[in-house]
């Protein structure tokens, strides 16, 4: 697995067809989740944190690390018609001896999004923002609220230089253990080209239960939730 494909993936979770029931959205709430990591084969430790911010803003942070990986993602968001809205995000990671930095600027006055840093010419933007738009990061925590709320769960990802519709599959349900707990997990997979990631959602977690994501058929990245608050 190359540097840029494990920075592209950026832990995107979602999934679809769960119906068309609307509800309203629920209120983001503060948490910190802990996770075991396995990336690129190695032990490590991952954890998800949503903090508030000044201004009605919110933070959120990814953070996975082992001995060879030491990957950190964050995005400042807020909430505009019970949607959540990335207006920036930094990503850090080191994969071996390569390093990348990329910043975004969602530019919401604007309606565009841009790029700086560790990042092709061409994918610098700025990409044209429609309403809905979120980031890989922020989709995982939609898919959480939008399976709790019964809506169906299409998003459109404006990351990396592009925006991208995204297609998921519902694959029924799992008995997986969370914390110590044996649940019952709704198993979500995307599959995209020879990239293909899995997800678990349990009841009443704020954040995935376990994310697995797949290159060329071999695991690359695997989270599994074990306690949150």
């Amino acid at each position: 697995m190359t540097t840029n494909a494990f920075r592209t993936s950026r832990l995107l979770l979602a999934a679809t067809l769960f119906g068309a029931a609307t509800a309203p959205a629920l209120a983001v709430e503060a948490f910190t989740a802990n996770y075991n990591a396995s990336a690129l084969g190695m032990s490590g430790e991952g954890q998800m944190v949503v903090a508030p911010q000044p201004g009605n803003r919110w933070q959120y942070t990814l953070t996975v690390r082992n001995q060879a990986v030491d990957l950190s993602q964050k995005t400042v968001f807020d909430e505009q018609d019970g949607r959540m809205r990335p207006l920036n995000s930094s990503d850090s990671s080191r994969l071996l001896i390569k390093k990348k930095n990329v910043n975004t600027v969602y530019d919401w006055s604007k309606a565009q999004a841009t790029w700086t840093g560790d990042i092709k010419p061409d994918r610098a933007g700025p990409v044209k923002l429609q309403a809905g738009d979120m980031d890989a990061l922020l989709v995982n925590l939609a898919i959480v609220r939008d399976v709790a709320a019964g809506k169906p769960l299409t998003y459109r990802m404006v990351e990396n230089g592009r925006a991208k519709a995204m297609t998921y599959q519902v694959a029924g349900k799992e008995r997986i253990t969370v914390g110590g707990k044996a649940q019952d997990a709704t198993k979500v997979v995307r599959t995209d080209g020879d990239k293909q990631t899995i997800v678990w959602v349990v009841a009443n977690a704020p954040v995935p239960a376990r994310i697995l994501q797949r290159e060329n058929g071999q695991d690359t990245i695997d989270l599994t939730l074990k306690s949150w608050r």
